[in-house]
Order: structure tokens, then sequence, then C-alpha cells
């Protein structure tokens, strides 16, 4: 996946504009398929939706309280989707 498919959503108020017609609350992105990085503070840090990803491996806990923006690979407009429907 190369950056152009990264799109970065700033947090308003604690949600981010995940598709025109829908916020989400940031916490739902740390359990998102598409969620890969958390900026915090002006350093990005991996999403623990990535823990399941045989790639990353992440096992970094994020503040969601001081989250400012999130990378996003959502490429089709789905918006939020669960990584509870995948491993569950």
């Amino acid at each position: 996946m190369s950056d152009e498919d990264i799109r970065v959503l700033p947090l308003t108020k604690g949600r981010v504009q995940c598709r025109p017609e829908k916020k989400e609350p940031v916490d739902h992105c740390a359990l998102c398929i598409h969620c890969r990085e958390f900026s915090v503070q002006g350093k990005w840090v991996k999403s623990p939706s990535l823990a399941y990803c045989s790639r990353c491996r992440v096992t970094e806990r994020v503040d969601l309280a001081r989250v400012e923006s999130v990378r996003c690979a959502d490429r089709q407009g789905e918006g939020f989707h669960s990584i509870t429907s995948i491993i569950g």
C-alpha cells in the first residue's frame, strides 16, 4: 500500500470524518481494519488494530485522549469496519 492510499483524518471534538456522511469516535479507529496510525503529539504511532496483522504485530497502547489525527487506509469508502468480525 502506498502513501497515496492513506488518508490523514484530523480529529474534531474526538471524532474523525470517516465517510462524507459519517463521523466516528476515535476509539472506533483503534478497532478498525482500515486504521494504520495515530498522530500523538506530532509522532505517528501504529494502531492497536494491527496487533493481528502478521507483518506488524503491534502491541503498543495508544493514548486516544492525545490523538491529533488518524492515518486511514480505507480505499473503497467502507467506513468503520471492526477487526472483531475478522478475529472473532
